[in-house]
């Protein structure tokens, strides 16, 4: 090995490789953007040594769910993420993604989640990828292409279904973007903005799919009361065009679906058996989304996070501001639109259900346009570390780690990554376990976890912290990740 001199040497470390095995100690060798080998302490020497001091070194985690499409090129340095311990995120959830699109007047909700007017300007995935190769972020980006995305290039209203010349047209632009690397395609069938689409003009677009070895995610038609039903529409989609199916930060929302977990868990068991599901979740019980009349309640607390026309309002609940005005809740809700909103909708032990799946991955969800974001967005990955793991012990360290690396690399065909392999990217997170926590919370959201000491992507350090100091380096060590056509 000696022509293949490593650059650094991490040793003393806890080594965590992302496949839900027990630690081992060895020393970890990097050369250039890759995992040059492991080897027994002490066997190489190189320029730059790490003493890790007995700490949890593990693959760099990816976010699964994000919303991070046009904040990736706005914010290269992508601080929320980085300082979690995350190098590679997946954009174009929820049928919303920056391309292809090309938007001149309003941007409809929910893709004004991602950005405004201005911002969305990539005909074609290409063009996006381009920008963000030149924005030269710190994470790496990898897209879905949206569904809702697609409509809004098609159709001038969106509350219907589509026709099947529209339904041709956005087969096309589909096909290109897979053609140009993207991952698969999202749906948010959920949103106003496409639950009018029939399960025939989702089926359609998505049989373009099989072709590129593409892969379906789904923010379900609803995840209140008619959940089972949801998935079995996405189930059948999978199986009827043979391709794999991931089911968007799997919950039980509303106070007439809570304690429904175990039995939502085990039908979607029960079609595993049958065909390929994956599924994410964030660590939290509360969703965020924009401000939907259909889900205002006095069930639990509404807070509104932005609003357009009331953009002082953020930061109160919903039942503050309509005291404040004297207005029912659904009639200041309608002052506010459009706006922003978490809800804490959510069981606390049905989070736990889910999260604790061994076969769900870790995504975040989080918005980084929200003025007052919803603490996912800087909190989620240290959060399943610290309270789910060392403090609830809901999950062991070995598994939490692998449905942030391994698992979600495999489910999303993500080569070279997800793992600590020789030959694999170098893409790595050093971590305290007794001291990583999530500091991001509802009232304060934009703050660093603790914990987390060091950051490398594609073998470049990005991120080192001690206590309250911290340096992003920023090399813009991120890549664009195409979609992987083989060893699926």
């Amino acid at each position: 090995m000696s022509h293949h001199r490593p650059d650094t040497i991490i040793c003393n470390a806890q080594v965590y490789d992302g496949s839900n095995v027990p630690p081992v100690e060895k020393d970890v060798l990097l050369k250039d953007d890759k995992i040059l080998a492991l080897a027994p302490a002490g066997e190489y020497q190189a320029r730059n040594l790490i003493d890790a001091e007995g700490m949890a070194l593990a693959p760099g985690f990816i976010d699964v769910h994000t919303h991070d499409d046009i904040e990736v090129i706005r914010n290269p340095g992508m601080l929320n993420k980085i300082s979690q311990g995350i190098t590679s995120v997946i954009a174009g959830n929820c049928g919303i993604s920056a391309a292809p699109v090309r938007i001149s007047g309003d941007v409809p909700d929910p893709l004004n989640l991602l950005g405004s007017t201005g911002e969305f300007r990539f005909p074609r995935l290409r063009d996006y990828i381009e920008a963000v190769e030149q924005a030269k972020p710190n994470v790496n980006v990898a897209a879905l292409i949206g569904h809702t995305a697609l409509r809004a290039q098609v159709m001038d209203r969106l509350d219907r279904s589509a026709d099947d010349a529209q339904i041709r047209v956005m087969q096309e632009l589909l096909d290109g973007a897979m053609r140009d690397g993207a991952l698969g395609l999202s749906t948010g069938l959920a949103y106003q903005s496409a639950n009018s689409a029939t399960s025939y003009e989702v089926e359609t677009l998505a049989s373009v799919l099989k072709a590129h070895q593409g892969i379906y995610t789904t923010h379900l038609r609803t995840e209140f009361e008619g959940i089972i039903g949801a998935l079995d529409e996405a189930f059948g989609l999978g199986k009827k065009l043979d391709i794999p199916v991931v089911i968007s930060h799997l919950k039980c929302a509303g106070k007439a679906n809570w304690g429904r977990a175990p039995e939502v868990l085990n039908h979607l068991k029960n079609a595993q058996s049958e065909q390929h599901i994956g599924c994410d979740c964030y660590p939290y019980n509360a969703s965020s989304s924009t401000l939907d009349l259909k889900q205002v309640t006095d069930d639990f607390d509404i807070d509104i996070t932005w609003s357009e026309p009331h953009p002082e309002m953020a930061g109160q609940t919903l039942q503050q501001i309509a005291r404040s005005w004297s207005l029912s809740l659904i009639q200041a809700a309608r002052k506010l639109q459009p706006a922003g909103a978490v809800y804490h909708g959510m069981d606390e032990q049905d989070v736990r259900h889910f999260l604790g799946f061994e076969g769900g991955m870790v995504g975040s969800d989080g918005l980084p346009c929200d003025p007052s974001p919803h603490p996912r967005l800087w909190g989620s990955f240290p959060r399943v570390l610290g309270h789910y793991v060392r403090d609830t012990q809901l999950l062991s360290l070995q598994l939490a780690i692998h449905k942030m690396t391994g698992l979600s690399a495999t489910e999303f065909n993500l080569q070279g990554r997800g793992f600590i392999r020789p030959g694999y990217q170098a893409d790595l997170v050093l971590f305290s376990p007794q001291d990583i926590k999530d500091e991001a919370s509802f009232t304060d959201p934009k703050r660093r976890s603790a914990g987390i000491r060091r950051v490398w992507v594609n073998g470049h350090q990005t991120y080192r912290a001690e206590g309250q100091e911290y340096q992003l380096t920023g090399y813009g060590a991120g890549q664009f990740l195409k979609r992987n056509t083989i060893n699926r």
